[in-house]
Order: structure tokens, then C-alpha cells, then sequence
């Protein structure tokens, strides 16, 4: 079937509207973050980012306005501050282009994977290569500049090993096993995302206008300062390393770069994406102190998120996607 002959499905459309929107927030952080780089090699990587996101968002418009919705608002030039003062270090700049990229890479295969058009298909298909590449040079230039934080080495065992009783789960008692592979790379990763969350928000927070805005962002930074803590302290237990925070490669400017309602936006998307995080260590973890670690942060982030919700639609910011028709609605109309 000719692909002018298929209509997007409900999937298709909402993960267009939803990397619409994400990809003109991070977008604006991008536009300021490369006007306040000094290092030419990250500088470079930044020009980079920014084409491949514009031309993107050039795509998606076209599918969107193309099937007869109306281009979502997103984020624009209004919601950036020109010539302010730097808040971000360029190594800050560098990490957080590469967790964006991580995440605008995992985004863009859960899109391929939820389309069926093939002229969809093949531009997720280019938008997750465009992510491989940005992902492998943001790792190469982390490690030549020596600021790549590898996850924590330890010693294999000669042989396989087969669980043999319920002493494998057991994470309160003295003797509890040592942390499995599979569940420090989970601790490792949702770290390093809080991290990114936490330094963040002290950023913001810094520059905020709204007195509401800031008081969320303050208590968005002490959560993520106590998560940190409680998944820090499950390895220090195994005396493995724990990522080393970014809050030193925040400077003290006062003079705010962006919107309070991108800045609020980007981290409600950064909240969002970090569940599913959290869900993947909780699905990998085998240790009882480990799943119930992971369940407080998943119940402490739902009661945070609600917060942003009534605080975002108390703004009237948070910009409402396609809605499927409401049948009761247009019946009574007719």
C-alpha cells in the first residue's frame, strides 16, 4: 500500500507531538549552552547537534501538518535570553549533551518501533543513526578530556554460578551477597541521571523568576540529592565507585538564560524520562533492599510530578496533545 494511502495511527502521532515538543525544549538549551562555549572541539559538536535537531523538527512539522494537526507550539527563540551571563561550565555543556543524547536515542527507537509507515520508519531509522553518531563522539571527546565516568570495574568468577536459594534475594541481613552486574549497571546509570537532574535544578534554580518555580526546583534538587544518596550508598556497601556529581560546574549567575516555563518543562520531561529508569533497575534488581530503594523513588517522583503538573497548568504552560474525539461529547452536540 502507497504510504499516502496510510494515516498516521494514534501511536505515530503521539510520539511525533511528543518528540516535537522535547526536541524544541532541549533545543533552546542547546542554542545557549553554544553561545557561552569557549572549547572549540565541544563548540563544533554543539553546531552539529543543533543542525540535525532543526532539521528534524522540519520533518516532524510536515508529518504533522501533513495529517491535518496543528504543529504543536513547543519552545521557541522567546524562550531564550540572549546575552546573558554563562551558568554552565563546557564540560557540564559536554555531559549534558550526552545524557540528552542517550535519552533522544532510546525516544527515537521506541518511535520506530510504535510506526508502521514506512516514510516513518525510515526517518526514525535516521534520527536514531544521527543519535548513534552524536553518542559515540560526546563519549570520545568525554574520554580524550578525561571526564567520561566509567561504571565500576570488579573481578569476574572463574565459572558460571547458578542461584541456589533465597539467600540470593536477601539485601537486609549482614551477610546479603554482593551486587550482581546486571543491577550495578542500573545504579550506575540512574546515578548519573540524577545528577544531571539535581545539577540542573540547581542551575534553575538559581535564575528562576517565579517565586513557586524556584520553590519546586529547590525541592526537585533536595529528592534528587537524597535518591542520589540512597543508590550511592548501595555501592559504596560493595566499596564500588559512585559517579561523581557536577554541582562545582554550575556557576553562581543570578541572570536566567531561559523561560521559567522551559525551565520548569525540561524538568518535568526529565522526571518523566526517569521512571522508566527507575523501572528498569527495579525490573533488574534481585536484592529485597534493592527493589524497595527502587520503589520509594518511583512513589517520591509520582507525588514530585504531580506537583509540576498543577504547577505547569496553574501557568497555563503545559501544552495538551492530540485527544482521541469524545463520543459523548459530539453526540449531545447533534
Amino acid at each position: 500500500m502507497d504510504k499516502d494511502e496510510l494515516k498516521l495511527t494514534s501511536a505515530e502521532i503521539g510520539t511525533l507531538w511528543g518528540q516535537y515538543v522535547n526536541g524544541t525544549a532541549i533545543d533552546i538549551v542547546n542554542k545557549y549552552m553554544l553561545s557561552t562555549i569557549e572549547d572549540e572541539e565541544i563548540k563544533v559538536i554543539f553546531e552539529d547537534a543543533i543542525k540535525i535537531s532543526e532539521n528534524q523538527k522540519q520533518q516532524i512539522a510536515r508529518f504533522i501538518d501533513n495529517e491535518g494537526f496543528p504543529i504543536p507550539v513547543g519552545f521557541s527563540e522567546s524562550d531564550l535570553n540572549e546575552g546573558t551571563n554563562r551558568l554552565f561550565s563546557d564540560i557540564f555543556c559536554l555531559h549534558y549533551l550526552h545524557i540528552m543524547t542517550l535519552h533522544g536515542l532510546i525516544g527515537h527507537t521506541t518511535s520506530l518501533s510504535s510506526s508502521v509507515r514506512k516514510d516513518l520508519r525510515h526517518f526514525y531509522e535516521s534520527c536514531s543513526n544521527d543519535a548513534i553518531t552524536m553518542y559515540q563522539r560526546t563519549t570520545e571527546l568525554l574520554l580524550e578530556k578525561g571526564h567520561f565516568q566509567r561504571d565500576p570495574y570488579f573481578y569476574p568468577d572463574e565459572k558460571p554460578e547458578f542461584v541456589s536459594g533465597q539467600s540470593f534475594i536477601n539485601g537486609f541481613s549482614s551477610d546479603k551477597r554482593p551486587l550482581a552486574a546486571t543491577e550495578i549497571v542500573a545504579l550506575s546509570l540512574n546515578i548519573k541521571k540524577k545528577i544531571l537532574e539535581k545539577s540542573l535544578s540547581i542551575g534553575f534554580s538559581q535564575v528562576a523568576q517565579s517565586k513557586e518555580v524556584r520553590k519546586f526546583l529547590e525541592s526537585m534538587q533536595n529528592a534528587s540529592n537524597k535518591q542520589i544518596q540512597s543508590l550511592g550508598n548501595i555501592l559504596k556497601g560493595d566499596n564500588l565507585p559512585v559517579p561523581m556529581s557536577w554541582e562545582s560546574e554550575v556557576t553562581s549567575s543570578q541572570d536566567s538564560p531561559f523561560s521559567d516555563k522551559l525551565m520548569l518543562y525540561h524538568m518535568g520531561f526529565l522526571l518523566q524520562s526517569a521512571q522508566s529508569y527507575h523501572g528498569s533497575g527495579l525490573a533488574s534488581a534481585m536484592r529485597v533492599d534493592l527493589v524497595t530503594t527502587y520503589e520509594k523513588i518511583i512513589l517520591k517522583n509520582i507525588m514530585i510530578t504531580k506537583e509540576w503538573f498543577n504547577l505547569m497548568t496553574k501557568n497555563n504552560w503545559l501544552e495538551q496533545p492530540p485527544l482521541a474525539p469524545n463520543r459523548k461529547e459530539i453526540a449531545k452536540d447533534k
